[in-house]
């Protein structure tokens, strides 16, 4: 038994799928996603936009491809990035097949988008050939005439039957390489439609509030979100859709996970907002340190608190500790016990020193 239960998430049990070399579903950890906003067919820029959201912590990266010349370009993209890339195709299935056939490690498509059956078995003979999953991608925003017809709106029972008979346009072609989403810009029709669509199919689920806005409201939307469905065990892979540098994105998806438990990557910092009775500069101290220690991919927590009110409980809980005193000086904790003071002029370098030390003491031992 968990020693503290109120923390525990038992994730729902799905199939496993594999994106490239990343698996998707299961008990996998669940990965992070983001999408470029460059010109597909501008390989260089490209290139560039993919490698930085790589080194924030993606694991899988989406490039649109609307057309010949934009799926074509992925066989030299892919031949530059070591990551898996998702081809995003909405109704040609040319370019589904190109993209396929050029390096993509999965389609985004709705098969009902795709037109006859003729096209569709095309594509799918070229994902299978090509070791390529597909993401049925199903949106509020664009949903099936007659479906939007019926249901007069968008609403959770109207994306969960577009994805179901997405989903059974693929099955009845023997394809069950597949994961699928049900997104939506709206969170309460989000969250239900994944929470009917999770109880009625066990592919892998894609979390994603669509066009969530700007970075503030955006993230906002997201975590609120993705952080309900996640804690309730739904969720294989999530993107955070915001109206900026998708380096963001994934920086944003990553820090909801973290608060959640679901993965750790790099410093958790538990930082407080800072009052008349700080010891130090504390959001400065934070902006500083957040920058300063981003290369650490180890998970460690680090507590920087202003003052003694909560400040020993907080350290007492995590790897590296501060807590503020006065005239300057300040109380360093290691593994949640004081160690020493430390005067504020040199307070930054400390902290730096001792979660460097203490990441390299935990890779070395899980050597």
């Amino acid at each position: 038994m968990s020693i503290r239960p109120f923390r525990d998430i038992k994730r729902r049990k799905t199939k496993t799928i594999n994106v490239g070399d990343v698996k998707v579903g299961g008990e996998s950890p669940i990965s992070v996603q983001s999408m470029t906003n460059t010109l597909t067919s501008d390989v260089k820029s490209t290139i560039k936009q993919i490698q930085e959201i790589q080194s924030e912590g993606a694991d899988i990266v989406r490039v649109s491809c609307p057309d010949e010349p934009s799926s074509k370009a992925l066989k030299e993209i892919t031949k530059h990035v070591n990551i898996p890339i998702v081809a995003d195709i909405h109704f040609h299935y040319k370019r589904a097949i190109e993209a396929a056939e050029n390096g993509a490690s999965c389609l985004r498509i709705n098969p009902g988008n795709i037109g006859d059956k003729k096209k569709i078995v095309e594509v799918i003979k070229s994902a299978r050939d090509n070791n390529c999953s597909i993401r049925v991608g199903v949106n509020a925003g664009s949903l099936e005439k007659d479906i939007l017809e019926r249901f007069k709106e968008p609403c959770p029972e109207a994306l969960v039957e577009s994805a179901i008979r997405n989903i059974e346009i693929l099955e009845d072609m023997d394809f069950s390489n597949l994961k699928v989403s049900v997104k939506s810009s709206d969170v309460f029709l989000s969250v239900e439609a994944y929470r009917q669509l999770s109880k009625k199919i066990d592919y892998p689920l894609h979390l994603g509030i669509t066009e969530a806005g700007s970075f503030i409201s955006g993230s906002i939307k997201s975590s609120i979100g993705l952080g309900i469905l996640l804690k309730e065990g739904i969720g294989d892979t999530i993107r955070v859709s915001l109206s900026d540098d998708p380096v963001k994105e994934v920086a944003i998806g990553n820090e909801i996970l973290k608060s959640l438990n679901l993965r750790n990557r790099g410093v958790k910092i538990i930082s407080c907002p800072s009052c008349a009775r700080q010891g130090f500069q504390v959001i400065d101290t934070v902006r500083v340190l957040e920058e300063k220690l981003s290369h650490i991919k180890t998970p460690i927590t680090l507590s920087i608190i202003g003052c003694v009110v909560n400040g020993p409980g907080e350290a007492a809980m995590t790897d590296v500790g501060i807590t503020g005193g006065q005239k300057g000086s300040n109380m360093l904790y290691l593994s949640g016990v004081q160690s020493e003071k430390v005067m504020t002029d040199e307070m930054i370098t400390r902290v730096i020193h001792e979660v460097e030390k203490k990441a390299s003491e935990l890779e070395n031992n899980s050597k």
